[in-house]
């Protein structure tokens, strides 16, 4: 049992303490207010803490993810009906399920590419 003098009262819990304690409540067979009892808090704190982690605004350290870095690009694959691909002089080609390629600039406007694929349903 921690006693506590002096005129703060309240405890101050580092993240990764909130977080291990969070995680026995994880742990099959486990309730909430056995959690609570045996750390000294009370049940509604954990609640708080638990929700702040659904929340995002609880988390640990950053952890480092492992990476493999490719030294050659793979070439990309042959465009398939449906596909919409970026050419390098700003144009966009896209090939239909008919086959059909169709190549426009990025600047043409929705309504300009509605009229456009209009005219080729006809």
């Amino acid at each position: 049992m921690e006693i506590i003098t002096g005129v703060e009262r309240r405890r101050r819990w580092r993240v990764e303490q909130k977080l291990r304690i969070l995680a026995e409540l994880d742990e099959p067979g486990t309730t909430v207010a056995e959690v609570a009892r045996r750390h000294e808090v009370s049940r509604g704190l954990l609640w708080q803490w638990r929700d702040a982690q659904r929340r995002g605004e609880l988390v640990g350290q950053p952890a480092f993810l492992p990476m493999r870095v490719l030294t050659a690009p793979e070439p990309l694959p042959a465009p398939l009906p449906g596909d919409v691909a970026a050419e390098p002089d700003g144009r966009i080609e896209i090939v239909l399920p008919d086959g059909t390629t169709l190549r426009v600039s990025e600047t043409l406007s929705a309504a300009g590419l509605h009229r456009v694929l209009a005219a080729l349903r006809r």
